[in-house]
């Protein structure tokens, strides 16, 4: 396992990837990672790298791109995924540290601390000009309740500031847990002398302060973005600052990074600036350092995605669960994908019994993993990006739960062609996977190693006729399952697992018996 680091990282995340056996830790910088990407398995960045396409086509073997902190957007998500690369990130490792800059922001302005620094150094005194005022008693609106939010939340409240908050996606209760306010955004505006955004950058958010949310709010607001600075227009903001219905603005994030002298909004004194430094303590690069390294030790260990961008993520102890049901699903992709004929158009998964309540999208996104690296040779098709990958081949993919209270927990999948449907169905027994149908003819068998699979008119002398061709070129069998179907003209399947690969020659020499009609190696996951 090759793990690359391109950008300053805590030694202890460092040594935690170099403490794994066999694992080579490539340490390098923004400028010269590019020569090691041919061998990266592990890409591990923080803002400065952009990972774009041009980046993900020179690391071929690339399996997961671990992110040292919250945003991704130097990360092309939809480039990685097409790839099947996992994308990670640390969300609330920094969220103490953005959080007390947030205040000090506050502080800086109340205080007009920046302005007084410079005056006083300049050999001036000027009490009566910095008169400042109390963060006490001033009503602070907060703009997203992730983890930053909150933690603004707690800091806000020891200044004894009344708190308004605003966040779709947080619930009455949890608002009541942390003891403040959830109100729409007009009525947030309209009654907050300070607003701090702390929200992801997304087709809703992005431009969130505009003109028209300056236009709402009170005369003399401050405004805090120490998280990205697409939220806000800036061009709005300095209309806004020009006009006096903004009192002043202190910015970590800016549209353009890095910025330079030049950039408008520091023509304004009424703007403090800080490089993009909300996160940059020495504790929390520490945090996201150790995490983002245990994150992809334990994909990489076990196939647990926790903090994943462009997959549903789990817990160890959902993956425990959740695990033997993915490899199910891919290895019965697989062997369907074998034995189907024709163009495909169509998959169907269906769900038996509990299944449902685990996460079904992974489940679903395997089972066509398996079925496209059947012939997707210009691929990786993976749960990441297998739903990707059949909508660009304008696949339908359909997938649904039936409960049978009669029968164990099974996943169905089923191909349909231009020449038909194949349909297998398998479970999962002593955490091992296994075939139970093939076409509605039961016919147990392990699903793994090399097989053969063969269909054929339930007639005398198709099982010797078999054995004795895998005999007669050693090729030796190590299990050999069978079953029949119910109805007439009645055929049987054969689902046999062998210590050496079929050669086409070999799967000719069984079809030479006119009962045999279909013979497949497997070429199992």
């Amino acid at each position: 396992m090759n793990v690359l680091i391109a950008e300053p990282m805590a030694q202890a995340g460092i040594e935690l990837f170099q403490a794994q056996p066999g694992w080579n830790v490539i340490v390098s910088n923004p400028k010269e990672f590019a020569k090691h990407l041919g061998e990266a398995e592990a890409l591990i960045v923080r803002s400065a790298v952009q990972v774009n396409a041009a980046v993900l086509k020179q690391a071929p073997k690339l399996r997961v791109i671990g992110r040292a902190g919250v945003g991704v957007d130097n990360v092309d998500l939809a480039a990685a995924t097409a790839a099947g690369v996992l994308v990670m990130n640390t969300p609330g490792g920094n969220a103490v540290s953005v959080a007390e800059h947030t205040i000090a922001l506050m502080l800086s302005m109340a205080r007009f601390i920046p302005q007084a620094s410079a005056s006083t150094k300049a050999g001036k005194w000027e009490k009566k000009r910095f008169l400042g005022s109390e963060l006490r008693g001033k009503t602070v609106g907060i703009i997203g309740l992730g983890s930053i939010g909150r933690e603004v939340v707690k800091r806000a409240r020891a200044f004894e500031m009344r708190i308004l908050a605003h966040d779709p996606y947080v619930t009455a209760q949890i608002a009541k847990d942390l003891g403040i306010q959830l109100v729409a955004l007009p009525e947030l505006y309209r009654n907050s002398d300070y607003i701090t955004i702390h929200v992801s950058l997304t087709p809703q958010t992005d431009k969130l302060l505009n003109k028209e949310a300056f236009a709402q709010m009170k005369k003399g607001v401050r405004v805090v973005n120490c998280a990205r600075g697409e939220l806000l227009d800036e061009a709005a903001l300095k209309e806004a600052i020009e006009s006096g219905k903004v009192a002043g603005a202190a910015l970590d994030v800016f549209l353009k990074e890095p910025t330079d002298a030049s950039y408008p909004l520091f023509a304004l004194d009424q703007v403090l600036a800080t490089p993009h430094i909300g996160g940059s303590t020495e504790e929390a690069q520490e945090i996201v350092g150790i995490r983002i390294a245990e994150q992809v030790v334990e994909y990489i260990r076990n196939g647990v995605a926790i903090n994943a961008v462009n997959m549903p993520a789990m817990t160890p102890e959902e993956y425990r669960t959740v695990g033997p049901y993915i490899d199910l699903a891919e290895r019965l992709g697989n062997f369907a994908g074998h034995l189907s004929d024709g163009h495909p158009k169509a998959v169907r998964l269906t769900w038996y019994g509990k299944i449902a309540e685990m996460n079904t999208t992974l489940l679903r996104n395997a089972g066509l993993a398996g079925v496209l690296n059947r012939s997707t040779a210009a691929y990786r098709a993976n749960v990441i990006n297998a739903m990707q990958i059949a909508s660009d081949r304008g696949w339908k993919v359909a997938a649904e739960h039936h409960q049978r209270a009669t029968h164990a927990d099974t996943v169905r999948l089923e191909i349909e062609t231009d020449k038909g449907v194949t349909t297998v169905e398998g479970a999962v027994v002593l955490g091992k996977p296994r075939l139970m149908h093939v076409d509605g003819i039961y016919c147990e068998a392990p699903l793994g190693g090399i097989q053969v699979c063969t269909r054929n008119l339930d007639v005398p002398g198709v099982v010797g006729h078999i054995g004795a061709i895998l005999g007669s070129h050693h090729i030796n069998i190590g299990n050999f399952s069978l079953g029949r179907s119910e109805s007439e003209p009645v055929e049987s399947i054969a689902v046999i697992t062998t210590d050496a690969p079929l050669t086409q020659g070999i799967l000719d020499e069984l079809k030479s018996n006119p009962a045999v009609l279909v013979a497949r190696a497997m070429q199992a996951v």
